[in-house]
């Protein structure tokens, strides 16, 4: 659902005066709260809305930093320690008694880490916790030289050196005498050491306008005690060589990060926003404070360890090379430059450089920090049908009986918060839901499932045995007075799960077993939405900054990973649920670094419109480019009414990304793919039944992100690093390295663009399987049941001959390999298969995964990894050669010393060579001579 109660006309009514205001605009008031279908106007909220959420002048500690006067730290070689692990030194401002520790550490794999902290706080300053996995393993660093100003410390072979500066403090990385990364280049460090408020005079601003803020702001009406007072931190880096920046989730924004020196920064604070404005830096539902930055010679990556509010502000900067013996009137050579300017509210610096220097080096090293993606359970690949709210038990059913009789395969049906008594979580409401366990079985007999919501905010029921057992075990987040926080969310006034505690994690993952949860059963899974977390009368619509977690953490220090801590304890309840050996499905609205562990993501509440369908590529890519790779956008925007067009393109294009659901508001018009007539039917039946056929190669490819880190989909740019025409593409994308696809956003056309880069690429319609050669822009003709999808000569992808109901029914399909061939008439690719739902993958070795390679006209079926045990019935039945100029005999299997010739029908004149009836079964070697 994710509607926020900003953008409805709804009132709430404070007990107190008995005084009504709009929703969003009371703060800790005590309110009745009722929400209808009729209440709701269905539209985009307006600028008062918008009003609700800060700009970069409303941030204090983003404006302080700013503003302060440059103020350089030094540091001194008799304080460096080196250990077999890192090194250490001690920097402070020159007339600064609040000294801080540095500490850096490196490893093998190119990732360099900088910390700083006070070396003698006041009291502890927080740091992130389960975000990074396992102990990183670093490697002893030396010195490979010394100065009384500078030291350059190295490791391992050598190639990469760390230059520290004393006098001020700098860091620079290079590698082969080249430059790569310098941390504080323009001495824009900023460190607020805490600060004892017993005996702090900054306590007060009166008069003195440069404090304010410092211990106590106010926005609004909503006022900020920070218990430490200012305590903000921030950094400034340059990247050498680069003019080309990605990542930075999530904003509704181009792919390619855009310079902030005159406009807004971009935020990192999880917000719940509705109808969120396109091309806006203002932070949406989750945050990755990971920045690529890729040229043709080397990607890199910084990831800024830091879970409060953040504002990275970009500069680009293409500067003339000032050489004094450049002869007069000769240009001077052009050196790109990328200054990034990270700005936290508090907490420490922990800044860890990616240093490549290919993509899919970024992309691992960055996995080895924080975790690869979960291999998805093969039914959460397929397509998911979601409404707030199906109305019942027999709506559901009637649903899922309309996918059956207009022949559109779906693997999973969702119940918004309507399901439950009173939204409150894990109940049902006994009039419009009384089986739910029987619902849940009549879907499972055709191997489909059911997702419910469960939302962090509980209804406060002194009635209600969950409620009063959250309040009792001390599991909510309190106020700042140290008693229960209370905010309002749908079911009205309300508290909050601190997930922030292991304890309270362990009690909610608990709540999933089937003995608590009443009317659950092992084909139920879970939604959570609005866990930014959304506080209806909160300040920017979310939880107050001192409000107060386990531990006497305030909230603004851990902000961005609340929604992170709830996906993690519904994961444990999930796996709980089944023992350990089934894997879950949770989809998150919120998020941060290392989210891709745990499960699934979409990009929030969107809007019906061409300009949503055309923005969510860029989004997704941008999560893929940042560990986030099972994501999607709701398919036909989640408001609004779409027009039949805009429906068909959206599913599409849903179908051609990671994860793929159609969502839509209560006050909408209901939209099933059946309501349009035939023809928006058919396209969408076409678009779906694709998918499913696809599902062999999407599931190697969610394999290959979570054993190597590679993302499902990927800009141009990670296939192509030195095609410089690809690095600020959007609109298409690659779907693994075999395919390329345009999805079309724009209404009406007849015709799209689209680049195929590459000069030495072949590239295959596979509409028409017409091949293109690479370098150039096609104009290629389109119509409304069409989409350009280009195949990419030299690989090899695996689909299913035909798709049935569900996931559950591919295995009656067999599988078509389609053979793409290169200039030198070669092609490779890989099949991952396992039982698609449990970890027997992972803790029995029960997969199988092939190799298929054609090469001298032999296709060969090889095992890619010989510790797979897992033996599957499928069989490959036809394989289908793209690109073959001529057919000098006649096809055969050999098997043994035994070579068979083989059913097959040539197209001359469009090189297709089709190979039928084979029966190959797919764990086994075998090889076609052509």
């Amino acid at each position: 659902m994710g509607q926020s109660c900003a953008r409805i006309s709804c009132r709430y009514h404070e007990r107190s005066s008995g005084q009504d205001r709009k929703c969003g605009y009371l703060n800790k008031a005590k309110m009745d709260v009722s929400f209808s279908a009729e209440s709701i106007e269905s539209i985009v909220p307006g600028d008062e809305f918008k009003e609700k959420f800060k700009k970069n002048h409303d941030i204090t500690f983003y404006r302080r930093q700013r503003d302060a006067a440059v103020s350089q730290y030094f540091g001194s070689i008799e304080t460096l320690v080196l250990t077999d692990r890192g090194a250490s030194l001690e920097i402070c401002q020159r007339d600064s008694q609040d000294r801080l520790s540095l500490q850096i550490w490196a490893t093998q794999n190119g990732t360099v880490r900088v910390s700083i902290d006070e070396l003698q706080p006041v009291k502890p300053r927080y740091h992130v916790s389960d975000v990074l996995v396992g102990e990183m393993r670093y490697e002893p660093l030396r010195v490979h030289w010394k100065r009384e100003d500078s030291v350059c410390l190295t490791w391992g072979l050598g190639q990469y050196q760390l230059l520290v500066s004393f006098s001020p403090f700098k860091l620079e990385i290079s590698c082969d005498g080249q430059e790569i990364v310098t941390l504080n280049p323009e001495n824009k460090l900023y460190f607020e050491t805490l600060q004892d408020p017993t005996r702090s005079s900054s306590n007060s601003c009166q008069g003195d306008e440069n404090r304010c803020g410092l211990w106590k702001e106010t926005f609004r009406q909503f006022e900020d005690v920070k218990a430490n007072g200012p305590s903000s931190v921030g950094m400034d880096l340059s990247l050498h060589g680069f003019n080309h920046t990605y990542g930075l989730p999530e904003h509704a924004d181009t792919l390619v990060l855009k310079d902030t020196s005159v406009s807004e920064a971009y935020r990192l604070y999880n917000l719940d926003v509705f109808g969120y404005d396109i091309n806006s830096r203002l932070g949406l539902y989750g945050s990755v404070p990971v920045l690529i930055a890729h040229k043709p010679e080397r990607t890199a990556g910084v990831f800024w360890l830091n879970a409060s509010e953040t504002l990275v502000d970009v500069k680009y900067n293409s500067e003339p090379n000032e050489d004094e013996d450049e002869p007069p009137g000769k240009k001077s050579k052009i050196l790109p430059q990328t200054d990034v300017r990270w700005i936290s509210e508090s907490g420490t610096i922990d800044c860890f450089i990616l240093l490549g220097p290919t993509p899919a080096q970024v992309f691992s090293q960055y996995a080895q920090l924080t975790g690869y993606q979960a291999l998805p359970p093969l039914f959460s690949l397929g397509y998911h049908q979601c409404r707030w709210n199906y109305e019942d038990e027999a709506d559901v059913k009637a649903v899922d009986a309309g996918f059956d009789s207009h022949s559109i395969p779906y693997d999973v049906i969702w119940l918004d918060i309507e399901h439950t008594d009173g939204k409150r979580y894990f109940t049902w409401d006994s009039k419009l839901f009384p089986n739910p366990a029987e619902l849940q079985h009549h879907l499972q007999k055709k191997n489909r499932k059911l997702v419910v919501i469960s939302d962090p905010h509980i209804k406060i029921d002194p009635d209600w045995p969950f409620y009063c057992e959250a309040k009792e075990g001390g599991h909510f987040v309190k106020n700042r007075e140290g008693t229960v926080y209370e905010g309002t969310c749908w079911p009205g006034e309300s508290s909050y799960l601190d997930f922030s505690s292991s304890k309270t994690r362990s009690w909610y993952a608990r709540q999933f077993s089937l003995s608590k949860y009443e009317g659950s059963t092992e084909s139920l899974f879970v939604w959570n939405d609005m866990n930014e977390p959304s506080v209806f009368n909160g300040p920017e619509q979310t939880m107050p900054k001192d409000a107060v977690h386990f531990g006497g953490w305030e909230h603004r220090e851990l902000h961005n990973l609340y929604g992170f801590y709830q996906h993690m304890a519904t994961f444990e309840g999930l796996l709980t649920r089944s023992g350990g050996t089934e894997r879950p499905f949770i989809l998150s609205r919120s998020f941060f670094a290392g989210s891709q562990r745990l499960g699934a993501i979409w990009t929030g509440d969107n809007v019906a419109t061409w300009e949503y369908l055309k923005i969510s590529i860029p989004m997704l890519l941008s999560l893929s480019l940042t560990g986030i790779q099972f994501c999607g956008a709701d398919v036909g925007g989640f408001v609004q009414d779409p027009d039949p067009e805009l429906l068909v393109r959206w599913y599409q294009a849903g179908a051609l990304q990671p994860f793929f659901r159609g969502h839509s508001a209560k006050m909408t018009k209901r939209r099933e793919p059946w309501l349009f007539g035939d023809e928006v039917t058919s396209a969408i039946r076409s678009a779906v039944q694709d998918r499913y056929c696809l599902l062999p190669y999407w599931y190697t490819l969610f394999h290959q992100a979570h054993t190597s880190a590679l993302p499902p989909i990927r800009p141009l740019w990670v296939e192509f690093p030195r095609d410089t025409s690809t690095f600020a593409v959007e609109n298409q994308y690659m779907i693994g390295r075999a395919l390329l696809v345009c999805p079309v956003t724009d209404p009406g056309v007849t015709e799209v663009s689209v680049l195929l880069p590459g000069s030495d690429e072949l590239w295959y319609d596979t509409n028409t399987a017409e091949v293109r050669k690479g370098a150039r822009t096609l104009n290629l003709p389109v119509t409304l049941n069409t989409v350009p999808v280009f195949q990419r000569g030299g690989t090899v992808v695996p689909r299913r001959a035909g798709c049935g109901s569900s996931t559950a029914d591919l295995q009656q399909h067999p599988i078509t390999l389609t053979v793409a061939l290169d200039t030198k008439g070669n092609a490779d690719g890989f099949l991952y298969l396992d039982d698609g739902h449990s970890f027997s993958y992972r803790d029995q070795m029960q997969f199988c995964s092939r190799h298929f390679s054609m090469q001298a006209g032999r296709l060969v079926s090889s095992c890619a990894e010989d510790k797979g045990s897992f033996v599957s019935d499928d069989k490959v039945e036809s394989v289908v050669i793209l690109g073959l100029n001529s057919l000098k005999r006649k096809p055969k299997l050999k098997s043994g010393a035994a070579k068979t010739p083989v059913i097959h029908e040539f197209d001359v004149k469009r090189g297709v060579l089709t190979l039928t009836g084979l029966g190959l079964e797919i764990h086994k070697d075998w090889e076609i001579i052509i």
